[in-house]
């Protein structure tokens, strides 16, 4: 049986409390939180996998962690993303890294190199985001009116063909927005990047 592997930099239980808090304020939105304990930022996903070539992986990605110095990332804000896009998720954003961009493209080079399954090699400077949630597809039309979502033209308010959205309950579609002025915030967080890890992904509806 094959399985669906990526490689990750897990984050730290503080952060991932402070993650948990913010969600807590937005139970009520039409969006798939990701599990609290499965948050982490993909470095390089490999995809299907047998046995040996998970086992070849592990070894590579062992490899590279013993070969890399401990480096910081710095989350800096919670987005609505992709940006300049209508927004599928909302996201924990981070500044770009040179120690990172070249963590990624070492751990490309070694599993492109080896019988991984890994051949799809991202030329991008690394671009660090964490999916904090999903927005459900097809729950959100943007507003052109400024009389529905309160003069912000920007929100985002349920469909009301679609009144099932996760934590919405019947005839409350139009009490109920996704504003980039209340979700966006700042959210410092410093992250010691001291080990990477071989993860498996379940494919559930709730997220990986």
């Amino acid at each position: 049986m094959k399985r669906r592997i990526f490689i990750a930099i897990n984050l730290p239980e503080k952060i991932k409390k402070r993650l948990k808090e913010y969600r807590e304020k937005f139970n009520y939105l039409p969006v798939r939180w990701t599990k609290v304990p499965s948050l982490h930022l993909t470095l390089v996903f490999i995809g299907y996998v047998d046995n040996e070539q998970m086992l070849e992986a592990c070894k590579i990605t062992r490899k590279i962690a013993e070969d890399t110095e401990p480096f910081f990332i710095n989350f800096k804000k919670i987005v609505l993303g992709p940006p300049g896009k209508e927004p599928r998720m909302v996201w924990l954003e981070g500044e770009k890294s040179e120690e990172l961009t070249r963590l990624r493209d070492a751990l490309q080079e070694a599993l492109f190199s080896a019988d991984t399954g890994f051949n799809h090699k991202e030329s991008r400077s690394f671009s660090p985001h964490i999916t904090l949630a999903r927005i459900t597809p097809h729950t959100l039309i943007k507003s052109q009116d400024s009389r529905i979502n309160g003069g912000n033209k920007g929100s985002f308010i349920i469909d009301k063909n679609n009144q099932k959205g996760v934590g919405v309950k019947m005839g409350e579609w139009r009490q109920t927005q996704i504003n980039p002025a209340e979700i966006e915030t700042d959210f410092s967080a410093p992250v010691e990047v001291n080990s990477i890890e071989v993860m498996e992904s379940d494919l559930k509806f709730d997220g990986a």
